[in-house]
C-alpha cells in the first residue's frame, strides 16, 4: 500500500531520528576495549539506509548513480540477513565472517555493500551539516559538491564522478530543499532544529561504525574502492 504524501513527508526525518535513536541503544558502549562485543543490528541499520533514500530523492537527479548504489546495497544485505536470520542479524557478524574467508573485498559482498552504505551515510551527515552552517555566500549547489568531495569522490570512478558533475546543476535551491523536508505548516527553523537533532545522532554513530570497521574487522574504507 502506498502511503500518503503527508504521511511520507512527515515521517522523513522523524523516522531518521527515531532509527538512529534505536542504534544508538543497542551499540557496545565503548568499542574500543577488545572485550566490547560489537554489534550493528542488521535490519534497524537498513531501515536507516531507506530514509536516506528518501532524502537523497529531494536532492534530485543529481544523486541517481549513488540512490541506485545505495538500493542495491540495501537488497544485498537484506538477501544475506534474510539467508541467515540469527547470525546474520549483527552487521559485524557479515563482515568477520567474509573477512575470515578472504571475502570481503570481493567484487560483490556483505562487507563491500556496507562500506559503501557507510560511505553513503556520511555523504548525508556532511550534507546536513553543511546546510546547517549559516553561510550566505554558500548554497544548495555548492554544499552538495563540497560533501561529495569529501565522503564519496575519493572513491568514485571517473563515471560515477562524470555523471555527478553534470547532474549537480539540477539541485534545487536551499530553500526548496527544507521546504521539501517540511511536514504540512512547518517552518524552516523546526526543520533546522530537527536536522541538528539528526546530526547530533548520526555523527557519534557513524564514528562508532568507522571504529567497529578498523578495530573490530581491521577493514577501513579506504580497502574498498571504486564504484
Amino acid at each position: 500500500m502506498k502511503r500518503s504524501r503527508d504521511t511520507e513527508k512527515r515521517s522523513e526525518i522523524n523516522s531518521a531520528i527515531e532509527e538512529l535513536s534505536v542504534l544508538v541503544i543497542v551499540k557496545p558502549a565503548d568499542v574500543n576495549h577488545e572485550a566490547a562485543v560489537a554489534h550493528i543490528p542488521t535490519k534497524p541499520f537498513l531501515s536507516l539506509c531507506y530514509m536516506i533514500l528518501q532524502f537523497l530523492d529531494k536532492v534530485g537527479p543529481t544523486m541517481a548513480v549513488l540512490r541506485q548504489d545505495i538500493h542495491q546495497n540495501i537488497k544485498r544485505l537484506e538477501a544475506m540477513h534474510e539467508s541467515n536470520p540469527l547470525t546474520n542479524s549483527n552487521l559485524v557478524e557479515i563482515l568477520k565472517s567474509e573477512t575470515s574467508k578472504g571475502n570481503a573485498k570481493k567484487r560483490i559482498s556483505g562487507s563491500k555493500s556496507f562500506v559503501w552504505l557507510t560511505r553513503s551515510l556520511d555523504f548525508t551527515s556532511a550534507l546536513f551539516q553543511a546546510l546547517l552552517v549559516k553561510d550566505p555566500i554558500k548554497n544548495m549547489e555548492q554544499a552538495v559538491q563540497e560533501s561529495y568531495d569529501a565522503t564519496l569522490k575519493p572513491w568514485h570512478g571517473w563515471i560515477s564522478s562524470a555523471a555527478f558533475r553534470v547532474a549537480i546543476k539540477l539541485v534545487p535551491d536551499t530553500k526548496t530543499f527544507m521546504d521539501l523536508l517540511s511536514e504540512k505548516d512547518e517552518n524552516c527553523d523546526t526543520v533546522t532544529e530537527k536536522m541538528q537533532i539528526l546530526v547530533s545522532l548520526l555523527v557519534p554513530f557513524l564514528e562508532d561504525v568507522h571504529c567497529i570497521l578498523i578495530k573490530n574487522i581491521q577493514l577501513h574504507l579506504q580497502d574498498i574502492e571504486f564504484l
